[in-house]
């Protein structure tokens, strides 16, 4: 048994990770926060109040952690890699053995800008960690949440849904050129499975470190769900328009997240719609293998087995 410690970890995906950690019972959890909340969901947890602007205080939560996970989410993207470098500074001073930084997503070569500051995290990893001799990292990376294809249902406690561009429930969707880029989906139960099984693995963490439940084109996606929930009203795009910053389509879906401002909801969300776009084009969400390979027996859920039973019955 070793202490993990949860950056961001009142977070709805960090908070999925945590209850499958526990559930396991492997592990202890710390969770860091700027303000300890007045009650909690789980008594198994212990909560230690941190600045994240402070490499003193992060390197005296660290003093007995084994493994960190980041799941800061915060819009200032300076913000996100100045207190990032901050935790992986403090986890090599105090002797932390693994980290993985906020990820959970796309690929290194998504080129979003939105994601610009994994890109600087990634590059000052490589730069501090002296191939892997001070701090042994993983850059987790699932893709695309197949949960969000499931909107307004969900099958998980914690995470927060959002409708996309291939809307399930309104039977519509946005084909980049001719749909035939591949992306990466995985279910946000099967992301938590991944980090707890890693989080025992005796090997040596990968540096990237993609898995996937399924491998489908955007093309195949809308066909699927045309073959669960009948014909799709479906709106081509090309991806030199998307390169450009434009999006030339009817609708966008409004991206809910706890981490965009309610009063910047529909500039951000065809923003972000955009960059999601554009990133499926340029393979951004077309995950490596390193965890399906390291994990041959992980039961991973199909994006057809999980899409299939969630909209049966559904109107």
């Amino acid at each position: 048994m070793v202490k993990v410690a949860i950056a961001g970890g009142s977070g709805n995906v960090a908070r999925e990770v945590i209850d499958r950690i526990l559930a396991k019972g492997s592990h202890e959890i710390v969770i860091l926060s700027r303000q300890i909340p007045r009650s909690t969901d789980n008594g198994n947890t212990k909560w230690v109040q941190v600045d994240y602007e402070s490499k003193a205080s992060l390197t005296r939560a660290f003093s007995d952690i084994d493994t960190v996970l980041s799941f800061l989410a915060i819009p200032d993207p300076s913000c996100m890699i100045r207190l990032q470098k901050n935790m992986i500074d403090a986890a090599i001073e105090a002797g932390v053995r693994r980290f993985s930084p906020s990820e959970w997503g796309s690929t290194v070569k998504s080129d979003m800008g939105i994601y610009g500051y994994k890109d600087e995290i990634r590059r000052y990893l490589a730069e501090v960690s002296e191939d892997g001799k001070r701090l042994e990292y993983c850059l987790f990376q699932p893709g695309f949440f197949t949960n969000y294809f499931g909107h307004p249902y969900s099958t998980a406690k914690h995470f927060s849904m959002s409708a996309t561009y291939v809307d399930f429930e309104n039977r519509r969707a946005i084909l980049v050129d001719d749909g035939d880029y591949k992306i990466s989906l995985t279910t946000v139960q099967d992301l938590a499975g991944v980090v707890t099984e890693a989080l025992d693995y005796s090997g040596r963490w990968p540096t990237v470190g993609g898995f996937s439940g399924s491998e489908i084109t955007l093309a195949e996606l809308i066909r699927l769900g045309e073959e669960i929930r009948g014909p799709f009203q479906v709106e081509k795009v090309s991806s030199k328009d998307l390169r450009a910053g434009e999006l030339k389509a009817s609708w966008y879906p409004v991206v809910s997240h706890p981490s965009i401002p309610s009063d910047r909801s529909d500039e951000m969300s065809k923003m972000i719609t955009t960059f999601f776009l554009r990133g499926v084009s340029e393979g951004g969400w077309n995950s490596s293998h390193e965890w399906n390979d390291r994990l041959p027996n992980y039961p991973f859920i199909s994006a057809k087995e999980y899409l299939t039973t969630l909209w049966k019955g559904k109107p």
